[in-house]
């Protein structure tokens, strides 16, 4: 048998002789395992299925993976299995053979073989050394038993193992390294970090048996072929190897020196830790690590969770020197290696793992770490479980090692070692990741993790790659001087004369330049380029600012004609705050003006020089200057106008919504602008607040007030000459102590005073709380916080306890107001540390900066327009709710939309009309509040029950209530049925409804219904009703009226439609005389037949069946104690809806149910004169 290309690189060793007597035993054991068992099997009763799993690793503790270390993660994997419930014990037990296979591919064919002579194996665990699973591997397709094993790396079994056919056919990898992922990885990385910065040529340096403690012979090897076949396919990348092993240990720095740096920059190495260790250590003695010029990418094959592999510079046998150079030269590297576990599930595994060990096996792992290769045995008896399970549960048996193998591909599941991904070949998708040195804690941390799922490399973030020699990018594929310094050559002596002429030609133009400047700047101070002329200024009235705002503000149509300063001024101050600041025109543009309380100024040469000064200073963040008017008795200065008002108004603006991105722009915006003006020659501010950082349209922060200090100083102190005023001493909270301490203070100022309030504004830009907040101390006035400031032995600060906002900020402004001036940093400092705050934000394109806080201030607008959006429709639906309890919904949707409300025929409706026999005398016997009381209860009672009705109610007088049904949404004959369930429903609720103030009264009700046709129409525009018209209401009374109390009277036309249902039990009254009528025949409504239907179901007529009248009287009834408590007039809500010929009924239904508690008492203590009013209900007349 041949080894194939799995030798394709280092020394060959001659593949071992196959003997006749060895293919003699296969074709044995095949016609064995093929025959008798199976044949004897099926004549035993069926026990439990017994896995015979062959355990083929070597036992020698030299090993990464032994049978020691192995074989009490398997017994914890059988274990999980019964546990989880994936298998049962009683199904199926497993029996663990073990063999020692010594890493040698004839040791593991032959431990097969006994095994497979000796009975049945239906499961190969191991080996994991390449060369052996290549040869039993090859073998166990013929014994149809799968292997699965945690090594296998090459590349050889990354081929197509899908047809039965193949070599490897049963063979299923579930370790977490493999050589074709790493090369992946490898070329990935390359791709993205080195290429991009023109890399092309790659040195392989591997030491052939590098982690011979791993997967045996040639690993390194096998991992330098599997890169070489990876670089082939790549056109971009030129590469070369370096075998160690041709190479003596003595000589390995001249050979680097020789071999490696004319040539390469770029190393990936594949050795033991030792020998990368060597090999840097020679790097460093050759300078390639102080240059920074050459890169080392380690691949490392096996790493543990201990410390040795988050410092393996360090050597604790070997001297300082040579470690702390190591140290040194570990910075050049980066290593990739398989991803790890850190999580304490894996931990908690691998201590049960040693105690097994030690408690049954006899072995002790110590300090030692349990590998992952031996831990993923664990999830390959998981993977076997679930095939398995699934193999039996489809008809198949434990020997079908093929069906096995085939459930096993694209499976998924979580295993102790992190989620367990079997792709279509059998082969897990593993992750891996990229370690580099931190320079702070000299340990390797992972900076990049490689997804296999994804197969992308994703970098951890905050995380980043430090570069040897102090570089912050990867070097040049080449070095600066080359390789040989050939690039660098030393120049010849006229070359230095030539510089030397050079030089002194660039002195004297130099020389000349500052001659000519110092005279341009004379003239340029003689011309006066900031004059500005009073005439071309144009003011704007206050009067008529404040007219022209409030008419606009009346306006609301016109509103989009106003300007977006205007609209500020509005929004955020109420045409107030920030209109303390005169504005004007000046050339077209509009500027902020500041009047000088002086008839004239004196204009010095300094003062001159300063004036020209603000004329040339230009920057994003500082307002212009424009200029300035000296005429007599008209001195101002002319600045940048920004419409949006201070940083101080903003802050103040609670409406205003800041978030961290916001907070940090503007700060960072403070910052460019003192940083520039520092550097400027004003030197310093020295009056820096938030009420002089101003905001421009497109939200970009300003600082103002800057120069002229004596001018301005001098307006200060004349505006608060009060010294014992609140503003006067307010304007000093900015002010640094040490200037306070000063009797006659530099009126420019300090620059670490300038930064002292800068801390100041930043408290207030995080806590929006005004300066020098105190948090929960007792509010101190500006002058007691200044002398506490200005004291040496207090040192009063703002509180920073309790600051939402990131440590560094709180960091910052200790050191800003710092006491002692010399310990606060500079301005430059502070840019540096407030772009690393905002770099998540904030992007080198201005243009990008202005659009994200215009898109902050948009945001922030339409939450508030969203707030008051959410607002209006609250409102609009309280009141449509308010409008659909007076008027139908349909009838109020038209009458809303505008539009005339038609009147409407219904050719059938029923009418409930209804009164309390007795009313009169009652309320005679009872105040009027009892009164109200009494038909509120009642009323209360009732507009609960009919909402379980098809009904609507029409209107409530006095102690008679009107319902219909069939209006003003037609039901089909329905109406009839919902009217006469309601009728049962109301008396039944009256039977046992209390009276409050007379508790031994019965209360009665005397009821009349009637059906036929019917037209509403709504009547009148102030207050409009919806009103029913026709016979049909005036039957409906009569009915009521020539009712019994108690009783529900029932008109023929209604009785024909209740008896299409034949559910309700009606007795014959006999003829009445009915006025308008004659004689009529009418029934009682008795009640219901129980319905042969379920509530809620529907009946025959096309409706749904209500639920039964006594269970809503009960359900309304238990309401009634609650809505009894308010005081509404009548029955709540009554709609103002009347029926025809009842207007006198419509003012008394106005009167009674309004809500004033004294009309109420008067009309219902008319009740007498209210019915005598309403012959209709009487059934006086027609």
């Amino acid at each position: 048998m041949t080894r194939g290309p799995l030798f394709a690189v280092g020394p060959k060793p001659p593949p071992p002789p196959l003997p006749l007597l060895v293919i003699l035993l296969v074709v044995a054991v095949l016609g064995t395992r093929g025959g008798s068992c199976y044949a004897s099997a099926a004549d035993r009763p069926q026990p439990p299925v017994e896995i015979r799993a062959a355990v083929i690793l070597p036992a020698d503790a030299k090993f990464i993976i032994t049978l020691s270390k192995v074989m009490p993660v398997l017994d914890i994997a059988v274990r999980d299995l019964y546990a989880k419930g994936i298998l049962r014990e009683a199904d199926v037990t497993f029996k663990f053979m073990q063999k020692d296979d010594k890493c040698e591919d004839i040791e593991a064919m032959r431990s097969g073989f006994d095994l497979i002579l000796n009975g049945r194996v239906d499961l190969f665990l191991g080996p994991t050394c390449d060369y052996g699973v290549d040869l039993v591997a090859r073998m166990i397709k013929f014994w149809n038993a799968p292997l699965l094993t945690t090594g296998g790396f090459t590349n050889d079994f990354s081929l197509d193992k899908r047809d039965p056919k193949s070599k490897y056919f049963l063979l299923v990898r579930t370790g977490t390294l493999d050589f074709q992922d790493i090369a992946d990885v490898v070329l990935s990385v390359l791709n993205r970090v080195f290429f991009r910065y023109s890399w092309k040529n790659v040195l392989l340096i591997y030491d052939i048996d590098g982690y011979w403690r791993v997967s045996g012979k040639q690993s390194c090897g096998l991992m330098a072929k599997t890169l070489v076949e990876m670089f082939k396919g790549n056109a971009s990348i030129q590469y070369d190897t370096f075998d160690l092993a041709k190479n003596p240990q003595n000589n390995l720095t001249e050979n680097l020196r020789n071999e490696v740096g004319p040539k390469y920059t770029i190393m990936v190495v594949c050795a033991s830790p030792s020998r990368v260790r060597d090999i840097l250590l020679a790097a460093e003695e050759l300078n390639m690590i102080d240059s920074g010029e050459y890169v080392f990418f380690n691949i490392e094959l096996f790493s543990s969770l201990n410390n040795e592999s988050l410092t393996p510079w360090y050597v604790s046998n070997d001297t300082t020197e040579r470690n702390e150079r190591a140290r040194k030269a570990y910075g050049a590297l980066l290593t990739v290696t398989a991803r790890t576990p850190n999580n304490d599930a894996y931990r908690n595994f691998s201590v049960e793992v040693k105690r097994v060990a030690e408690e049954k096996y006899n072995y002790t792992f110590g300090n030692e770490s349990v590998s992952t290769f031996v831990t993923a045995f664990y999830d390959a008896v998981l993977l076997y479980g679930l095939a398995l399970n699934e193999t039996l549960a489809s008809g198949g048996n434990q020997s079908d090692g093929a069906a096995i193998v085939k459930a096993m591909w694209n499976k998924t599941f979580t295993g102790i070692t992190g989620d367990v991904n079997i792709d279509a070949n059998g082969d897990r998708i593993a992750d891996y990741s990229l370690l580099d040195m931190d320079p702070e804690t000299n340990e390797f941390k992972i900076v990049a993790n490689y997804i296999g799922v994804k197969q992308s490399l994703e970098y951890v973030p905050g995380m980043s790659i430090h570069w040897a020699g102090g570089r912050t990018n990867p070097p040049p594929d080449t070095p600066a001087c080359g390789f040989d310094n050939s690039l660098c050559k030393t120049m010849p002596g006229y070359a230095i004369l030539s510089i030397v002429l050079s030089s002194v030609v660039v002195i004297l133009a130099i020389a000349s330049a500052l001659i000519y400047r110092h005279y341009k700047l004379e003239a340029e101070i003689a011309s006066m380029t900031w004059k500005v002329s009073y005439n071309d200024i144009i003011k704007v009235p206050q009067d008529k600012w404040r007219m022209s705002m409030t008419s606009l503000i009346r306006r609301n149509s016109q509103r989009t004609v106003i300007s977006e300063d205007l609209m500020s001024l509005m929004s955020q101050c109420e045409y107030g705050r920030q209109m303390f600041i005169q504005t004007a025109f000046y050339k077209g543009n509009k500027v902020a003006l500041k009047t000088l309380k002086r008839s004239r100024l004196e204009l010095t040469r300094a003062r001159l020089l300063e004036l020209k000064r603000l004329k040339d200073l230009h920057h994003d963040h500082l307002v212009r200057f424009y200029g300035a008017c000296i005429e007599p008795n008209y001195c101002c200065l002319l600045t940048e106008y920004c419409p949006k008002g201070s940083l101080q108004d903003i802050l103040e603006n609670d409406q205003f919504k800041l978030d961290w991105m916001f907070r940090y722009s503007l700060m960072h915006d403070i910052v460019k602008g003192m940083c520039y003006l520092h550097s400027s020659e004003l030197r310093s501010h020295g009056g820096l607040k938030s009420s002089n950082c101003v905001v421009d349209s497109r939200f970009v922060l300003k600082i103002a007030d800057f120069g002229l200090r004596s001018l301005r100083n001098n307006h200060t102190n004349e505006s608060n000459s009060d010294s014992d005023s609140y503003a006067y001493w307010k304007a000093f909270l900015w002010t640094a102590p040490e200037l306070l301490r000063l009797s006659h203070p530099p009126p420019e100022g300090t620059q670490k005073g300038d930064v002292y309030s800068f801390a100041i504004i930043v408290h207030e830009i995080v806590t929006r709380q005004g300066p020098f907040y105190l948090g929960n101390i007792e509010p101190l006035s500006p002058k007691e916080i200044v002398d506490s400031v200005k004291s040496k032995e207090k040192c009063l600060r703002p509180s920073v306890a309790d600051l939402s906002c990131d440590e560094e900020v709180g960091a910052l402004m200790k050191r800003c107001w710092t006491e002692d001036p010399a310990d606060r940093p500079d301005f430059t400092t502070l840019k540096a540390v407030i772009r690393k705050l905002n770099k998540d934000y904030e992007s080198n394109n201005i243009l990008d900066n202005l659009l994200t806080r215009m898109e902050q201030y948009a945001n922030n607008l339409e939450t508030l327009v969203e707030e008051r959006t959410a607002d209006y429709l609250e409102e609009k639906r309280k009141c449509e709710e308010l409008l659909y309890q007076l008027l139908p919904k349909s009838v109020a949707s038209q009458l809303i939309l505008g539009q005339s409300v038609v009147a409407e025929t219904y050719d059938n409706v029923t009418i409930y009309f209804s009164d309390i026999v007795g009313f009169t005398s009652l309320s005679a016997e009872s105040t009027p509040l009892q009164v109200v009381d009494l038909l509120n209860d009642l009323y209360t009672c009732f507009d609960s029950i009919i909402e379980n009705f098809d009904v609507y109610k029409v209107e409530t007088i006095g102690d008679a209530y009107m319902v219909v049904s069939g209006l003003p949404v037609r039901n089909g004959n329905s109406h009839a049925r919902e009217i006469a369930r309601m009728s049962l429903a109301l008396r039944s609720a009256v039977h046992s409804f209390t009276i409050k103030h007379r508790p031994n009264d019965q209360l009665k009700l005397r009821i009349g219904i009637h059906t036929g046709p019917c037209v509403t129409g709504v009547v009148g525009l102030k207050m409009p009703r919806y009103c029913l018209f026709g016979d049909t209401v005036n039957t409906a009374s009569r009915m009521e009226s020539n009712g019994q109390a108690l009783k529900i009277h029932v008109s023929p036309q209604t009785k024909e439609v209740l008896d299409t249902f034949g559910t309700f039990d009606l007795e014959l009254r006999g003829e009445i005389e009915m006025k308008g009528k004659g004689k009529v025949t009418t029934y009682w409504l008795l009640g219901e037949k129980t319905p042969t239907t379920e509530a809620g179901t529907a009946d025959p007529a096309g409706t749904t069946t209500a639920t039964t009248p006594a269970a809503i009287t009960a359900t309304a009834t238990t309401g009634t104690a609650t809505s009894a408590t308010t005081t509404l007039a009548l029955a709540g809500t009554a709609p103002p809806v009347n029926s025809i010929g009842s207007f006198s009924k419509m003012h008394t239904t106005n009167s009674v149910g309004s809500s004033s508690a004294k009309s109420t008492t008067n009309s219902i203590a008319n009740h007498n004169n209210i019915t005598a009013s309403t012959p209709l209900l009487q059934g006086d007349n027609g």
